[in-house]
């Protein structure tokens, strides 16, 4: 990029800076498909599990399409480990993160909160509370999240399981980053 802005303290930046920014955060914008690809590929390698982060993502995808999911509701599934990359600690929140200016306020709130839900699998082994997803049980999404969790998530360890391939569902990749995103400033 041979062009750059003036400042040097953003209080100093004038309408043809801040242009300038945003022709390159447009151009950054419509990339994000193709990082989001090559960050599921990273996800491709040793793990604790009996299959790869991957092979975990592609399992809970393809579980949700055979069950009739839309294709938004798909690659969430897909997604929902994607934080794993960036920050393992809070990926439930990073993956929701980068999904939420494209995809619907149930799916954010899905992807958002699956890594607590997953915790009723788990907890306990460690004297915590496994029903800690318990004080959602009001919300509208509660139930949703839970299917989520018990029909597609927790079952995708599987090395006998037939997911299908990254390839397979990088069009639908493309199709939701394609989409306006919707700004959350």
């Amino acid at each position: 990029m041979t062009n750059k802005v003036k400042f040097t303290s953003m209080d100093h930046g004038t309408k043809e800076d801040y242009d300038l920014i945003a022709i390159h955060d447009s151009e950054n914008e419509r990339s994000l498909a193709k990082r989001v690809i090559e960050w599921l590929k990273l996800m491709d390698g040793d793990s604790p599990y009996q299959i790869s982060r991957l092979q975990h993502c592609l399992q809970t995808a393809t579980r949700a399409e055979q069950d009739g999911a839309d294709t938004e509701t798909i690659v969430c599934a897909l997604l929902h480990d994607i934080g794993d990359v960036i920050s393992p600690v809070n990926h439930s929140q990073a993956s929701a993160a980068i999904l939420r200016p494209y995809i619907s306020e149930k799916n954010y709130w899905i992807v958002l909160n699956h890594g607590l839900f997953q915790g009723y699998y788990w907890m306990h082994h460690y004297d915590e509370n496994r029903n800690l997803r318990d004080q959602y049980r009001d919300h509208p999404y509660y139930q949703d999240c839970v299917d989520f969790c018990s029909e597609w998530d927790q079952k995708s360890f599987d090395p006998d399981y037939k997911e299908k391939p990254l390839d397979y569902f990088i069009p639908m990749i493309e199709e939701i980053f394609s989409r306006k995103p919707r700004s959350f400033v």
